[in-house]
């Protein structure tokens, strides 16, 4: 399989293609990461370093990727947080190129907006142009609960809402959609949930919660749940191996006492995922 993956990069650090293209290479992915930012580091810390590229900087690289010939080998097209508004255009242009070369490819993109505790962190006007030119030509998106009620205008706050909420978020282009953290009023304390739905049906799988923010979890998240979909077509499948490798991952994580995720220190979980959570068919 092979992923052409637009996101950011940083030196110091795991968000954007620095975290999910190892995970991607330690199952068996090849990896075309083209960058959006070059940082020094995410920029949680507050301060940082380093370049946005220019979108046109951006397109030039796809461009010269296409002239070697091998967008017609790539699999998918996978996109996470979008630093300004001219990379929108740019990622949907690679979705057309890569499709026309290979009909067979999928857009697998990530709509980060920003979490119900802080709201919207990106520019904006990149809500609106993920809602209304990027998600539409999407098959996989990977929305939190909050971004899936701001594409959809909608208040998901149980399951039922949540699912009526993942359709009218199909409706809107994609077929197969993952909820990467559904929190409703009669799940046990400490726990989240995860929610996947395409044409055959919806699962969701229930783990407990960690006590830790992780930066470039949701980026990893989205490249493993794409490259299982892609490899299966079985979105539980997907689900079980996604979820149980970003649960060590954090794990590992917040056992180390470190901020940045234990992403090499947990490849194992990427190759020889535990499964070990439950995932039940509701729909």
């Amino acid at each position: 399989m092979r992923i052409l993956s637009i996101q950011s990069a940083v030196a110091y650090g795991h968000v954007g293609n620095s975290a999910a293209v190892f995970p991607l290479q330690r199952i068996g992915v090849k990896v075309l990461p083209v960058y959006t930012v070059n940082f020094s580091n995410h920029t949680g810390y507050g301060a940082w370093r380093g370049p946005l590229i220019a979108p046109d900087d951006v397109r030039a690289v796809i461009t010269g990727i296409e002239e070697r010939g091998v967008l017609g080998s790539i699999d998918a097209v996978l996109s996470g947080y979008q630093g300004g508004e001219g990379i929108g255009d740019v990622i949907v242009d690679a979705v057309a190129r890569v499709k026309a070369a290979n009909p067979n490819a999928v857009y697998a993109c990530d709509p980060v907006m920003g979490n119900a505790k802080s709201g919207c962190f990106v520019a904006p006007a990149i809500p609106e142009l993920l809602r209304d030119r990027v998600v539409p030509v999407a098959d996989i998106i990977t929305p939190n609960q909050f971004e899936l009620g701001y594409l959809t205008g909608t208040e998901p706050g149980d399951l039922e809402s949540t699912l009526a909420s993942v359709d009218a978020a199909r409706a809107m282009g994609p077929r197969t959609v993952l909820v990467t953290s559904v929190e409703r009023p009669d799940q046990p304390e400490d726990t989240i949930e995860m929610l996947a739905v395409d044409d055959a049906g919806a699962w969701i799988v229930q783990t407990p919660r960690l006590g830790l923010k992780a930066n470039g979890s949701g980026d990893v998240t989205a490249a493993l749940f794409t490259a299982h979909y892609v490899a299966s077509g079985d979105a539980a499948s997907a689900l079980s191996k996604t979820v149980s490798s970003v649960y060590d991952l954090l794990a590992n994580t917040l056992a180390s006492g470190e901020r940045e995720l234990r992403l090499v220190e947990s490849q194992e979980s990427y190759a020889h995922p535990r499964e070990q959570f439950t995932i039940t068919q509701v729909r």
